[in-house]
């Protein structure tokens, strides 16, 4: 198998595991923070297998810590900022916003951290940087993959049919991955921040 068709595979299956989440003719009939866990593994287990390479690439020191809360920190306050702004311009703002966080109830709250934190946050940032954008930009170039994987994270998001969430893939997507397009070695960082921005978004300081 080329590295072309693993990435490709690996993105389908990524698809299929968030409308299998996400869909309204899905989600209702399946847990949706356990869907997210094995999802997570799923991803961080294809992206291991087909290249590992990321593995070599992560440094969990002091420097990559405080600069991942800082990454972090940022995100949150361009969602802080972009969430009053939407309230202003769409009526349906809220409501979209407020809709995707009644997920919080199908779990406790300390559940949802530990899982955001150690499993579903890092194998996100994995898997979507340390591996597809990473792999792509090998078979293209950084810019390319930088575009494609914004625009794929978005769209796995699409069958929510919610404008706030698919817009905030978009956002966290495209932020993550313009930094990870010109510091590729701050991986590290971006899979803290990740997590920690996960955590603060939807547990600690909801929006």
């Amino acid at each position: 198998m080329t590295n072309k068709s693993k990435i490709w595979l690996s993105i389908s299956v990524a698809a299929v595991l968030w409308f299998v989440m996400f869909s309204p003719w899905t989600s209702p009939y399946l847990p949706f923070w356990s869907c997210m866990s094995v999802s997570a593994i799923i991803l961080i287990t294809l992206s291991i297998f087909f290249d590992g390479s990321w593995l070599k690439s992560l440094h969990f020191t002091a420097k990559n810590l405080l600069l991942g809360v800082v990454i972090a920190f940022t995100l949150w306050c361009v969602f802080y900022i972009g969430d009053k702004i939407s309230q202003l311009i769409f009526d349906f703002a809220r409501p979209e916003v407020d809709a995707i966080y009644t997920l919080k109830s199908e779990s406790e709250n300390w559940i949802i951290g530990i899982s955001l934190l150690f499993l579903i946050g890092p194998a996100e940032e994995l898997f979507w940087r340390g591996f597809v954008q990473a792999k792509l930009s090998d078979i293209y170039n950084p810019d390319a993959a930088f575009i494609i994987t914004v625009a794929t994270y978005t769209i796995v998001h699409i069958w929510s049919f919610n404008f706030m969430l698919v817009m905030a893939a978009m956002v966290a997507g495209g932020f993550w991955g313009l930094i990870y397009r010109f510091k590729p070695q701050w991986l590290t960082a971006l899979v803290i921040s990740h997590s920690l921005w996960d955590v603060a978004a939807f547990v600690l300081f909801p929006l």
